[in-house]
């Protein structure tokens, strides 16, 4: 696909981290002209782990690919006008700076009126916060993790900082949308408290936890209000097993040819175990008589054992598996880009597919590699 819907729109990011930086590639991958603005040096995120062997942040190319990077003082006055016309000339700015005169809706509205601007925050009232620390917060951590283990677990995906950069690019684009219908701008506020909260609340935790008057037990690998759980194979690997619709309970049954085992443990328990509530009262019961099975057999076995079943499984595999498996196949959600400084990457593309196609990855920029060349056409713009 050679037209992408945001063509012809440009998008300042002067934002750091993962949300912003989120935000702004997702813009990217549909067309606009992304400038991620740096103070000179790097911002705080530009050396983030992981790195290549010579230093270089994988993670700062992987958050900005498809931009353009310009490198300014922003610490000098001089600097700053010349980011506040990037963006009057722009029209739309995506930041994440904490308390910053210079970047105020009402500052930048001057040069621009119908300016789009969004901001993103840690808390709602304007206090700093990660998502790690948003995360404990939000009551997540205390429901995760093995039964009666007594103490918080954190999960390794930054989930709020990525929907925050989805809501984020959501955002933008509606307020787009808003502008070609009356010619107003917007000042969005995007807090990552505020994203977790709401998608636990729309999940019907917080209902839950008040009707309760107590959180949710740890629940290990099980899966909350219906069958699910973790087995080991005979090679030492393990696999999550769903039985979430009666088709796929009915499936896990008969390829595990134990419905007499089922059947008596439901007349004992009075349950019926084609409902989901059911499945997970006993879900114990139900790891304990499947186990057998899977312990028996190595994970290749397995696998030709489920295959054409409407059985939902998955193996447990490494990173290392995962990319040796996207990399192979001939179209993927990845694909390898020649990254400057760097070589090449492997690396993903938007998962939006246009008419059953992906589009291509693009290798994010050197930090500052278009600084004079962005900054000379808006000086010259000004003239």
């Amino acid at each position: 696909m050679t037209w992408r819907p945001l063509d012809g729109i440009r998008v300042i990011d002067l934002s750091s981290f993962v949300a912003g930086p989120t935000a702004g590639r997702m813009l990217a991958e549909l067309g606009a002209d992304v400038i991620r603005v740096d103070p000179i040096g790097g911002a705080v995120d530009g050396g983030r782990w992981p790195l290549t062997d010579e230093g270089a942040s994988l993670y700062w190319t992987g958050l900005n690919q498809a931009k353009r990077s310009v490198a300014v003082d922003l610490r000098s006055e001089e600097g700053r006008a010349r980011v506040v016309e990037l963006i009057a000339d722009a029209g739309i700015v995506l930041e994440n700076a904490a308390h910053a005169p210079w970047l105020a809706h009402d500052t930048l509205a001057e040069h621009r009126a119908d300016l789009i601007h969004l901001h993103i925050a840690g808390n709602a009232d304007g206090s700093p916060a990660v998502d790690y620390t948003v995360n404990a917060a939000a009551g997540v951590p205390l429901m995760t993790g093995p039964t009666g283990l007594g103490t918080p677990v954190n999960h390794v995906l930054p989930a709020w900082d990525l929907l925050t950069g989805v809501h984020a690019a959501l955002g933008i684009v509606t307020a787009l949308r808003r502008r070609e219908q009356t010619g107003e701008g917007a000042y969005l506020e995007l807090a990552l408290d505020d994203v977790a909260n709401s998608a636990v609340a729309s999940m019907g935790w917080l209902a839950e936890a008040q009707a309760r008057g107590s959180g949710r037990e740890l629940q290990g690998n099980a899966l909350y209000g219906s069958y699910g759980s973790e087995f080991a194979t005979a090679d030492g690997r393990y696999v999550m097993i769903v039985g979430l619709t009666r088709g796929q309970w009915r499936a896990l049954v008969e390829v595990t040819g134990t419905a007499d085992v089922f059947t008596a443990l439901a007349a004992q328990r009075g349950l019926d175990f084609e409902n989901e509530g059911d499945r997970y009262a006993a879900r114990d019961a139900i790891t304990a008589i499947l186990a057998p099975w899977f312990s028996a057999r190595t994970l290749e076995q397995i696998e030709a054992d489920l295959a054409g079943t409407r059985v939902l499984w998955a193996p447990y595999r490494t990173m290392d598996e995962v990319a040796t498996d996207l990399a192979a196949r001939p179209d993927s959600v990845v694909q390898y880009v020649d990254q400057p400084g760097i070589g090449s990457v492997l690396t993903a593309r938007s998962p939006l597919r246009w008419n059953g196609r992906y589009t291509d990855a693009q290798p994010a920029p050197r930090h500052g590699q278009h600084t004079d060349e962005i900054l000379d056409i808006a000086h010259t713009a000004d003239r």
